[in-house]
């Protein structure tokens, strides 16, 4: 128990920041007003350039929470984008991964044990995306396209790297901050006094306070006219580019 808690500690510590070293970013609105005409992105059954648009995500996972999450979001109907981690998560919980997929949500990759990785050599942030790309691809057959750097930070090197490896880099605009708390109706609240148009909602479905959260999340801003799309159908006609780095 110790052991468990002090990782989980460990490891709301680097969630917490959401800085980024690279300040040149896309808006989803930027990306899809520069789409051309034969752009191949995907749009679901919306068009965000004219719906009102949101992306829930969640990061770190899977967890032991995480086939409750799926069955929330399959009974609401409502797609999501899930930053998975490897080591621990993707290794230990296939069957969930495998679920992910199956179930329609956008799989992506987080890293495979969490570190910063303006704070590894290229070749160091490279094994730690490789690893993840491989391990998914093996459960489901299909490499993601999208990474989300943890706590938000990169620069020149780990963007060069996400190109080499076919991953576009998607930050956010919500954060619950439900690393530091278990008050689930407090992690409802931080999400709706931020949430707009085109946002992306960071969530951890690794929490104990975040996944009884969502349906109340998903009730709200749906009665506030929001419609819930994946991060790629919310920039979609455009395709996310490789090493680009994506924020509301």
């Amino acid at each position: 128990m110790a052991v468990a808690a002090a990782g989980a500690l460990s490891l709301a510590l680097v969630l917490s920041g959401c800085s980024s070293e690279q300040t040149d970013t896309t808006s989803p609105a930027s990306a899809r007003s520069k789409a051309g005409d034969d752009a191949k992105g995907k749009q679901g059954t919306v068009d965000c350039a004219k719906a009102k648009c949101i992306a829930l995500t969640f990061d770190a996972g899977p967890g032991k929470d995480t086939g409750r999450l799926l069955d929330t979001l399959k009974d609401k109907k409502v797609p999501a984008t899930f930053f998975l981690l490897g080591k621990n998560h993707v290794k230990k919980h296939p069957d969930l991964v495998r679920r992910i997929a199956a179930e329609g949500h956008e799989v992506a990759n987080h890293t495979w044990s969490h570190p910063r990785l303006t704070d590894l050599e290229p070749d160091e942030a490279r094994k730690e995306l490789a690893l993840t790309q491989d391990a998914i691809e093996e459960i489901t057959g299909r490499k993601p396209t999208l990474m989300r750097p943890p706590q938000g930070r990169t620069n020149k090197d780990v963007s060069k790297v996400s190109k080499e490896l076919g991953l576009s880099q998607v930050l956010w605009s919500v954060t619950a901050k439900d690393y530091s708390t278990t008050d689930s109706a407090l992690i409802k609240k931080r999400v709706l006094d931020q949430a707009d148009r085109d946002g992306i909602i960071l969530l951890h479905d690794i929490y104990d306070g975040t996944v009884p959260a969502v349906p109340g999340i998903i009730d709200a801003l749906h009665k506030r006219g929001f419609t819930f799309v994946t991060v790629p159908q919310l920039m979609a006609p455009a395709v996310p580019e490789p090493g680009e780095v994506y924020r509301p």
